[in-house]
């Protein structure tokens, strides 16, 4: 089994292929399954256009068979000519990005007859047996290569691996291609077996010793053929479906990602025990947009480890709202903050806009702390959802002034310019400062605050990982605990790890991979706050899944992941619930998101 994930899970040689693959490498065959097959091709800039021909009333007619032969698909009509109009707008490139391009023309009849009155064809188009991006390669029925030399110097050969070849044969051989089938029973889904990777290595091993490029007829078109293919190193990619492996090739940038940082996961301290224990803290940290695919990506880049699966207690969340099976962070927010469904785009109000009490008014009156932190503006939908009410999300002014009135006593993120540079020309942080509070907008200040109620808002703090983020989560949450523990009372916090939601929607996996492994490190973090504090619940959970992702290759060895989105929007899914800590196996099951709410107020007070 190891040999085998090393043949087909070497994360080098995808991540080699993710920067030299492109339609340069892309075979289109597909004379017959297109509408337009040169067309397509061409649009897409494949290293290889390919036209079935046969010989038909001194003709050349286009066709995968003879059943299909009709005297307007020539290759005349449907390929020479509407390349040499492409050469001459272009003057004289093949593409506009001036990549090289080759037309292969698969015999069906007999070679030297056909091949005959190709080449009377092709001096028909000067510019194009003249112009050096562009080559005419003949496959199919080839005549002997013993005869190549009897035909003009444009015209280039397909080789086979069972024919040798002199030096002179040799020149004129562009490419060497195979039927798969005749190498490996193979079909395309999972791995070959050891034995027919190796025959194929060696046989690629080979072509490319001889410097030639080589392509496999025959093959599955699906995305795990072609994965197969580039991991091997194949230099064409043979496609019916020319545009969703050309948007294949270009996704792979951002669809692969070979982590190379990892932290050690957290592991819940044995003898602790949570039973006889009573719950006075909640800690919730919601990851945006996390699904189980997510997580799991988290888990494979960081080589098999996250403290989020060493939480023993699981549930599952079902997401949709009052009026969309599909859920938006503020309807997903408000279901949890208030025990309450509601629209899409909805803050914490009613299907009629009704403000919903929310769980950080609640915790208050029974003398609770409560804090708020995200990773990403304040004001966006989800963390809004703890102390805002509005009819829309995208009311960030008003979502902002509704802090004013919440009891809340820590926001910490992003957003600083909703609270002082506003529309309506308030400055929200002065009132804030009237009202008890240190209003900071710089995130280096966390460390010096010492009063327990404070706003701290930096845009620039809360860039994605990849921008450079650094701890801005787990150092908020260890000053929001810091801060509660000094003044003796039971405390809520809620933080958001934003951006694994930004990553679904830029369908960018590594975003979303480094989100979610910062995000673990802020579980962790927790997890260790329950272990030394045992009357807190620690409960981990999504308002949604983002981007439909799939996991169509990765190396937990290695700690690489290969992803596929669906969408680059919200999907339906049921999203995870972790729970850690007194009261944690409340949580276990299958139940709406707004018993995330119920749960917890059972918990902590019996309700």
């Amino acid at each position: 089994m190891k040999k085998l994930i090393t043949l087909f899970c070497l994360q080098f040689f995808l991540f080699a292929q993710a920067q030299e693959y492109s339609s340069s490498n892309i075979h289109s065959h597909n004379d017959y399954a297109s509408k337009l097959p040169f067309y397509e091709a061409y649009s897409n800039e494949t290293g290889v256009i390919e036209a079935d021909v046969f010989l038909v009333n001194n003709d050349l007619p286009v066709a995968h068979t003879s059943k299909e032969i009709t005297t307007y698909n020539t290759l005349r009509i449907m390929y020479l000519d509407p390349l040499s109009n492409k050469l001459k707008t272009l003057g004289g490139k093949a593409y506009p990005s001036n990549k090289p391009l080759i037309i292969m023309i698969d015999i069906k009849t007999e070679a030297e007859p056909t091949l005959k009155l190709i080449a009377q064809q092709l001096k028909l188009y000067p510019d194009l047996i003249s112009n050096k991006n562009l080559k005419v390669v003949i496959s199919g029925n080839r005549p002997s290569p013993a005869n190549w030399k009897d035909y003009p110097e444009f015209i280039y050969f397909d080789g086979r691996l069972n024919e040798n070849y002199t030096p002179e044969q040799l020149l004129r051989v562009e490419m060497i291609s195979e039927d798969l089938k005749e190498i490996t029973i193979w079909n395309g889904k999972g791995v070959m077996t050891q034995a027919d990777s190796e025959k194929v290595q060696a046989i690629i091993k080979k072509v490319h010793g001889q410097n030639k490029k080589i392509r496999f007829w025959g093959t599955q078109d699906n995305v795990n053929t072609w994965m197969t293919l580039m991991n091997l190193k194949v230099d064409y990619i043979a496609t019916d479906n020319v545009p969703t492996l050309t948007q294949f090739i270009n996704n792979i940038k951002t669809t692969f990602y070979q982590n190379t940082e990892f932290h050690q996961a957290y592991v819940p301290k044995n003898g602790v025990s949570f039973s006889k224990k009573k719950s006075k803290n909640v800690i919730l940290l919601i990851g945006d947009g996390m699904g189980l695919t997510q997580i799991y990506s988290g888990y494979t880049a960081n080589k098999g480890q996250l403290s989020l699966f060493n939480i023993p207690t699981q549930g599952l969340s079902i997401t949709k709202s009052s009026d969309s099976y599909i859920t938006d962070s503020a309807a997903g927010a408000t279901a949890m903050a208030t025990g309450h469904k509601t629209n899409n785009r909805f803050i914490s109000v009613d299907e009629n806009g009704k403000p919903l009490e929310l769980i950080t008014q609640q915790l208050v009156k029974k003398n609770y702390k409560t804090a708020i932190i995200s990773a990403g503006n304040i004001t966006d939908a989800t963390p809004a959802g703890f102390y805002a009410h509005q009819s829309d999300r995208s009311y960030s002014e008003p979502i902002a002034a509704d802090f004013l009135a919440n009891p809340s006593d820590i926001l910490i993120g992003g957003g600083q310019k909703e609270f002082y540079s506003r529309k309506d020309g308030k400055d929200l942080s002065k009132i804030l400062i009237e009202k008890g509070y240190t209003f900071s907008d710089k995130f280096s200040s966390l460390d010096t605050i010492k009063n327990s109620k404070f706003v701290v808002l930096e845009d620039a703090s809360v860039v994605s990982m990849k921008a450079g983020r650094g701890d801005f989560l787990t150092k908020s949450l260890a000053k929001a605990t810091s801060t509660f523990a000094k003044t003796k009372n039971p405390f809520f916090i809620m933080a958001e790890g934003a951006q694994i939601d930004y990553g679904g929607h830029q369908n960018n996996v590594e975003y979303v991979v480094r989100e979610m492994l910062d995000f673990d490190k802020l579980v962790g973090q927790a997890m260790e706050f329950v272990d030394k504090n045992p009357e807190t619940l620690l409960i981990v959970t999504a308002d949604h899944e983002t981007g439909g992702l799939s996991l169509i290759d990765g190396s937990i060895e290695k700690g690489f992941v290969h992803g596929s989105f669906s969408t680059n929007d919200h999907t339906a899914v049921p999203v995870p619930v972790f729970a850690y800590g007194p009261g944690a196996q409340n949580f276990m099951g299958v139940y709406q998101n707004t018993e995330i709410y119920t749960k917890i107020m059972a918990v902590l007070f019996g309700k």
